[in-house]
Order: structure tokens, then sequence, then C-alpha cells
């Protein structure tokens, strides 16, 4: 008799390595039970309540325990590595596992035991540990990790707990997972999937979650993926979009087995729609196309359904050769008159186009319709699964129809709910019209929803993949929020995104620092104060600074702040025009002072010399293209356009960005996340531009159209709290290991301050 394990969605740490080897040796069944305040584990009469005891008596239950000497130790790596957000601590178990790894495929003998689950739960749920494994420096550790990672067992597991969440509002309610997201008769090293994107436009989010399962699946069961090209509309379709969508897939790091397109299959098409004309199960119509609609929803035949198998050759015939008498017509299957499926309505299956195909050229006037190629190619190809939206659902029987019609090789359908996200266009037309009118720079502008623009504006292919993949099986059709899919990229790129300094050139401050060098220095320092991997940066001191407006417009009289990375000053002197803005501060150095009792910790740079420059930066910011969360049917697009969407805010940037290349993501501290785009030359000026990165805070999602002073995402990211860093000063006057001695100070104040972290935050 099978076991139950009760575990809450809510967990933390979660229990992955329980409900995994509860899905791998089926021994238990996964319950989730929100009120659960601890594991528990009901098997053979007993009752566990702590994760390691699940997964040592689930594995003795399954005969994968085993009696080595090591496995204690494993068990003890696993408890460690679930709590700590240590980065030498991370990399230095990484490395160890990479080495023992090299020449082994378990951790314990020639099979999966016990020890590979509980140290595989442990970096599942640590989030910096799967972020360094990504960094690809441990390929053994990764090849083990994902391979344990890709079992089905695994995938409905996690499909589970996905399942659990997404019901999370029924709070106190006992769930069993369904484990749905396998793939129905999938056998391993025989599953086909396909991605059949038109060649008419680029690639958006909606299509990315197509794209990343059809993937998915064919890597979890070694299969393969086809791209295939639906290229059955010469109107609307162009070469160069070929190009652009692999280009766009590649972007998403998704590469296939074979590219093809429907069109390689015209002739085999063509001979098949004979062949049902011949058989009595399609007819030629030339009703008029609103006469159709009207019919069709009506349940009412067709004047033409009736004609002999002769006339519906004929008539095929001259659409072929596109006569005038042919382009009258079109090709209806005879399915159905009035069934309740009104997709089962006798569908059109064949129509004219007289325009040049762009790989065909003038040879066919006559094109079949997606619901007629698709499933026909799909059994010719050889797919075994094709994964659709469910708002084709109920043009399913009619892709099955089509099959059995046909007599050819059947194909298991697939379905998943279409992504919709607030304040987004997915319609090409739509996307099309915002380009036409200049509103937009072009396609890959990043406040489009397509690949190239939410990627330039930083979205990271690991956030786009872990967020499509933990949609799991749902079918519900929501318009999603971005503030989910923003927040788990911020998780992502933390870890790794090196720190730099920008100061805003609206009325940036000169400060005078007594005490300081008589002649400026340069001190290196860590890029990120709480990962070294990441590499140093040289940071300039001098007795000259500049500061923000807004940091100066909030100093007291005799105020104590701390310089980051130096130690703390004392506010002297402040002088200010009649406008009351700030023109000019003294400050004394006070490095004996103690950063723990201050309210406000702000960033500065040296001003400029002949040795040591500063950079011109622009910081780029952009709003929702559109005022209303949701267009409907009726409404017009030109009716809901925010005035202005992009905010541009010019500042100076310390020389050590003049490093990146375009792509790479940063944070300006306490200002944000940023990803560099590029170097603009503007009257002979050339000016680093920096997009910003939205975090997933409300803040850095709201509709920044009604307040463009504030557009430029100064939302103040949190670090975590630091240890001491053991940073040996150049001179004396910087005792730089004063700022990050001992736990952050609770931070108040008017200007955003910024907790100062550590190198060694272990």
């Amino acid at each position: 008799m099978a076991g139950v394990l009760t575990v809450s969605a809510k967990a933390a740490p979660f229990p992955y390595a329980a409900i995994a080897l509860a899905s791998y040796t089926e021994k238990a069944q996964v319950t989730y039970d929100e009120s659960a305040s601890t594991l528990t584990l009901e098997l053979d009469g007993t009752k566990l309540k702590t994760e390691e005891d699940a997964v040592k008596a689930l594995a003795k239950a399954a005969g994968l325990a085993d009696d080595s000497a090591k496995t204690p130790a494993y068990f003890a790596l696993a408890k460690s590595l679930s709590n700590t957000t240590v980065i030498p601590e991370i990399v230095s178990a990484l490395d160890s596992l990479d080495d023992y790894l090299a020449y082994r495929t378990y951790l314990v003998g020639h099979d999966i035991t016990a020890a590979d689950w509980i140290v595989w739960g442990s970096l599942k749920g640590n989030a910096r540990v799967i972020g360094i494994l990504r960094n690809g420096q441990h390929t053994h550790a990764s090849r083990w990790y994902n391979h344990l990672d890709s079992l089905e067992a695994t995938l409905l597991a996690i499909a589970g707990l996905n399942e659990a969440k997404a019901h999370k509002a029924r709070a106190n309610q006992k769930t069993a997972s369904s484990f749905a997201l396998g793939l129905q008769n999938a056998k391993e090293g025989e599953v086909v999937t396909r991605f059949p994107p038109e060649p008419s436009g680029y690639l958006h989010i909606g299509h990315t979650k197509a794209a990343i399962l059809n993937q998915y699946f064919a890597r979890m069961y070694k299969g393969k993926l086809l791209i295939r090209f639906d290229d059955t509309n010469p109107t609307k379709e162009k070469a160069e979009f070929e190009e652009t969508i692999l280009e766009d897939l590649s972007l998403l790091d998704i590469t296939s087995d074979k590219v093809t397109h429907t069109s390689d299959y015209f002739d085999h098409l063509y001979d098949l729609a004979v062949k049902m004309i011949e058989s009595g199960k399609a007819y030629a119509d030339d009703t008029e196309q609103a006469q159709m609609r009207e019919e069709r929803f009506q349940g009412i035949a067709s004047k033409n359904r009736d004609a002999t198998v002769e006339q519906n050759l004929a008539r095929f015939a001259e659409m072929k050769k596109g006569t005038e008498e042919g382009l009258r017509w079109c090709i209806r299957a005879k399915m159905s008159v009035d069934n309740p499926n009104k997709a089962m309505r006798d569908p059109v299956i064949y129509r004219c186009n007289l325009l040049p195909h762009h790989r065909t050229g003038d040879k066919w006037k006559i094109y079949p319709t997606y619901d007629f190629a698709c499933p026909v190619v799909d059994s010719l190809e050889g797919v075994t699964h094709a994964l659709r939206t469910n708002e084709y659902r109920d043009r399913n029987p009619q892709y099955q129809w089509m099959i059995e019609a046909l007599g050819i090789r059947p194909v298991n359908i697939w379905d998943f709910s279409r992504l919709n996200f607030i304040y987004t266009l997915l319609s090409k037309r739509k996307l099309h019209w915002f380009v036409d009118k200049g509103l937009v720079r072009g396609w890959d502008d990043p406040r489009f929803p397509t690949v190239r623009g939410i990627r330039r504006r930083g979205m990271t292919v690991e956030a786009l993949t872990q967020f499509m993949l933990s949609q799991g099986p749902s079918q519900a059709v929501v318009s999603l929020e971005w503030d989910s899919i923003w927040a788990l990229n911020k998780k992502i790129i933390d870890p790794i995104a090196p720190r730099f300094w920008s100061i805003l050139k609206n009325k940036p401050v000169p400060v005078t620092i007594q005490g300081g060098p008589q002649s400026p220095e340069v001190k290196t320092l860590p890029k990120h104060k709480k990962n070294p991997d990441v590499g140093e940066k040289r940071t300039v001191y001098s007795s000259s600074i500049l500061v923000e407006q807004e940091d100066a417009l909030s100093f007291e009289d005799n105020e104590e702040i701390t310089l980051m990375d130096w130690g703390n000053a004392i506010v002297r002197s402040k002088i200010t025009d009649a406008s009351g803005a700030v023109t000019a501060i003294t400050m004394e150095l006070h490095l004996d002072g103690d950063f723990r009792k201050t309210k406000k910790k702000i960033t500065w740079l040296s001003q400029p010399t002949a040795e040591h420059t500063l950079v011109d930066a622009a910081l780029l910011d952009y709003d929702y293209i559109i005022t209303k969360k949701k267009l409907e049917e009726g409404d017009n697009v030109e009716d809901f356009v925010t005035p202005v969407t992009e905010f541009r805010e010019g500042a100076l940037a310390d020389a050590n960005v003049l490093g990146l290349t375009k792509g790479d993501i940063i944070q300006f501290e306490r200002k944000g996340y940023y990803i560099f785009d590029g170097v603009v030359e503007v009257e002979g000026n050339k000016t680093l531009e920096f997009i910003h990165i939205p975090d997933g805070r409300a803040t850095s999602l709201a509709s920044k159209s009604a307040a463009p002073a504030e557009a430029a995402g100064t939302e103040t990211p949190k670090a975590p709290k630091a240890k001491q860093a053991e940073i040996t000063p150049a001179t004396k006057m910087y005792a730089v290991d004063k700022i990050f001695d001992g736990e952050d100070p609770d931070v108040e104040g008017a200007t955003k301050m910024y907790k100062v972290a550590s190198v060694h935050d272990i």
C-alpha cells in the first residue's frame, strides 16, 4: 500500500528531494496541504516528520538504500547547501562535486540512491546555487544535476508542485498533485515535437512558451524538435521573417534538429485534397465569405454541398490555374453542417491566392489552410506530439478528422494555456501599427513584447525558461502581471551582475572633502561585494567629489553620513542658490565613525581630472505602450496609446563601465539593474546608453506617464546583510573595512538609501 507524503507548497526550504523521490519510487502519493507546518510521511505504519527521514524511508522501501560510508556525508552536505548563501562555500562545494563526478554517473555506486536525491534537492532549492551552476564552470556537476532534473518522475513532481501553487488561494484545502505535465503515450527516444511559426513577423513572448515547451519535451524524452515554417499565405509572409525567427529562437537558446517548410509538401497536399474530393469528403464552394460565415453559424448547408465529384474536381482544376472562374471558389471539408462544435462545420481547406510565394514563386495559385496542412504535415514528418494552445481546443476534433479521413498516421495533441500579459499587445497587426507610426524604433524596441524586445530590456533566457515551465499543465487563460517574471529574472542576475556607480547630471553637487588625499588615488575593489568571481574595478578617491542633488538636499548641517566604499564624513557647510538647489558642500572625513549609526549611505564619484575621467551615460526607462490592461475586441488601439513611453536621464558613470560590451547586465547601486545597450554619438559626443531592467517590484512596473520626473528607475534594490570585508587599504585614509563591519543598520531617510553589503556576506 502506497504511503502519503504531505507537504505545504509554501514550505521553505522546500523538500524537493522528498517529492521527487516519492514520484520516482511511486511509494508515496504527494498531497499538498497549506495548513501543514512540517513535512510528514506516513509509510508502512510509521510517521516521519523530516525530509531526511522521509528520503531514507522512501529509498529503503524502493530498494535504493545503500550501505556506503559516504552517504551520511552527502546528507550533511545537502543540509549545509540548502541554507547557505555564501558564494565561496557554494563554489567550493560545487568544485568538489564536479571533480568527484568527472568519472562517475552517480554519487554512490552505479545507480541513483538517496544520496543523489538529497543533494539534488538541496541544489534545486537554492537560487544562488542554481545561478552559479548555470555559469557553465561545473560541467560534470551540471550534467549530473540536469540528468536528475529532467527525469520524467522529477518533471511530474515539479508539475504537481506548480499546480498546487496555482491553487494556493484555497487555504487549508488538501490537493493531491495530478502530475499532468508528462506527454501521453510518450516513449523515450521516439518523441518528435514541432514549433510551426508563420513567417509573417517577429516572435513575441506569447510564442516563447510554445517554443520552450516543444524543446523541453523533446529533450526530456531524448527525442527531436522540428522547426517548421507554416508558409501557406503569400499575402503576409516573407523570407526575411524566416531569418529573424531563427535569430529569435537563437536568442532563446532553442536549437532544432531540422528546419522544414509546409511548402515542401505542396505537391503532396494537393494530391491529398484531390483524394478527399474523390472520396466525397470535400467539395468546392463559391458562397460569399460573409454569407458562409452566417450559414456556418446558423447550421445551414451550402448550396454546393451536394455537388458531384466531377463538378468539384473541375472547379478545383480552375482554382489551380488561377482563372477568373477559379478565383470564385474554395474547397471545404465535408464534415458536418450543424455540429455543436462550430469548428466542425465544413471548414475551408484550400483557397486561391495569385501573389507569388517567397519560396515557390508563381508555381501555385492555390494554398492549403493551416487546419488542413498542419495535421497532414505533422503526420508526414513523424511528429508524435503536437503541442498547441488551448484556444485550438475546439479544432482538435477537426485535426483528428483530417487524419482519419486521409488514413494517415495519427498524432497526439497536448494542450496548454495561452500566455497573456496585462498592458501588452501580442497582435502582429497592432504591433505593426506602432512600428509604422514611429511610436517605437522597431521590432526590437524594449517596449515591445517581441523576443528581441524583452531580451534587449534585460530578460534572461534562464528566467524565460523557468517561468514558462513553472506554468505547468495549467489550462486557465488569464492575463498575467509582469512582476513575477521580472522578479524571477532579478534572482538570476543579482548574484552575477557587477556593481557600478553613476550620478545624475541634473545639478550634481561638488563636494570638498577635508582630510581627503592631496592628489587622487586609485584603489582596487570587487565589482560585486558578495561574489568576488565577478572581477575587480578601480575606484578613484580624491578631495573633490560629486554627489547627486537629491542626496545633497537631504543633508543636514553637521550630519554624519557614509560615503560608500570609503567611510564616514560630516557635513560642515552647504551652499544653496536662489532656487533652493545645493551648489556646493564641504565635508570633513571621519573614518573612525561607525557606519551603523548613519542613516544615509550615498554613492559618489571623484570629480574628473586629466588622468581620471568620467563617462557620459544615459539611463533609459520605459512605460507600457497602452493604457488599458486588456484591449477588448471592439477597442481601437489608437484610443489607448500611452502619451509618453520613454524616459531618459543624463548621468555620469565611473570609468569602469568602459569595459562593458553590448548586452552586459549590471547594477548601478541605489538605482537598479541595467543592460548596456551600446554607444550613441550626438554632435561628436559619445554616450553610453543603459536600459533599466524591472525588478518585479510594483514601483518599477507602475505607469510612469503621469510622473515623468520619477521615471529613471530609481527603485532601490536592497542588498542582503554583510560581514566584514577583508580589503587592505591603499593608504591609511581608506579604512574601508570599517564600512562593512558587522550587520547593516536600519536605513531611513528621504534619499532611498542603499543597504551596504560586503564582499563576504558569508
